[in-house]
């Protein structure tokens, strides 16, 4: 396993729509593995490949708490080529922050409920449902699939200033 670079805004990759995983290969296993000691290490509850430079359909998520005595009991999930198939109308607004915008984090309002299909590490399909954190982060993960973050939820003031922030700093650690 080995650590990835997590791109920051104002990569342009970030807005690429990333392509489907079209088969599960070792290569990709070794991604997954190397992702989750990415997140982990960052430390982040999900990640898209796409923040990782690999503009492929596929996100790992681990929403474990950690327990009284501080231990946390990993529960790490892979999604590939995940797709929402239904959304409740009804909203939930949750702090999000993003591992490729660090150190901001804002109010986001999104279906408080969605229904999501996606292929596991062993090549099954499946569909579930997902409410709270479990909904919130599936969205804003599969968002990045498809070129949008979080701060695009945001209006139009907050988002200018907050890529003028991390335009700044690119600039800055480029010179």
């Amino acid at each position: 396993m080995a650590l990835k670079e997590i791109i920051i805004l104002p990569d342009k990759r970030l807005r690429l729509v990333s392509k489907p995983v079209e088969k599960i290969t070792p290569e990709i296993r070794k991604l997954v593995d190397d992702m989750f000691e990415t997140m982990y290490d960052a430390p982040g509850i999900g990640l898209a490949a796409i923040q990782v430079a690999e503009p492929l359909r596929l996100i790992t998520m681990d929403l474990a708490k950690k327990s009284e005595d501080g231990e946390t009991n990993r529960e790490p999930r892979v999604f590939i080529n995940p797709e929402i198939l239904s959304s409740s109308e009804e909203l939930s607004t949750y702090e999000e922050g993003c591992l490729s915008i660090p150190e901001y984090y804002e109010e986001v309002e999104r279906p408080a409920r969605v229904r999501v299909r996606y292929t596991d590490l062993d090549g099954k399909l499946h569909e579930e449902d997902a409410e709270g954190l479990f909904a919130t982060c599936i969205q804003h993960e599969i968002d990045h699939l498809n070129g949008v973050l979080f701060i695009d939820y945001l209006s139009k003031l907050k988002r200018d200033r907050v890529n003028k922030k991390f335009e700044k700093a690119a600039k800055r650690a480029a010179e």
